[in-house]
């Protein structure tokens, strides 16, 4: 069990109040009309597994029931920190324009 800080409510919370809604910035086909099967399929169905920092989707289902990003680590489940969306997609263009 891991503990969680809802940014919109700004407590921390045990896990079962969140659900996880997946792999967080994933981007959209341009022209979803355009793309193949096997294309919209590995859109849709193929995500990354990482073992270590990952950016995912959270929903405070017994709370406020808003929907935030969280950055952990699948490894150990150490949190790194937990941003409103607008906030978040900041952090993680910073991230990855170190990269």
């Amino acid at each position: 069990m891991f503990v969680i800080n809802c940014p919109h409510c700004n407590e921390l919370r045990e896990e079962e109040e969140f659900h996880y809604e997946g792999e967080a910035f994933i981007a959209r086909p341009a022209e979803p009309e355009t793309q193949t099967d096997a294309e919209w399929g590995d859109y849709l169905f193929m995500k990354k597994n990482p073992k270590g920092w990952h950016w995912e989707m959270w929903g405070h289902s017994a709370g406020c029931r808003k929907l935030f990003v969280v950055k952990r680590n699948t490894a150990n489940h150490a949190i790194d920190g937990a941003w409103t969306l607008t906030e978040a997609r900041a952090a993680y263009d910073a991230e990855m324009a170190k990269i």
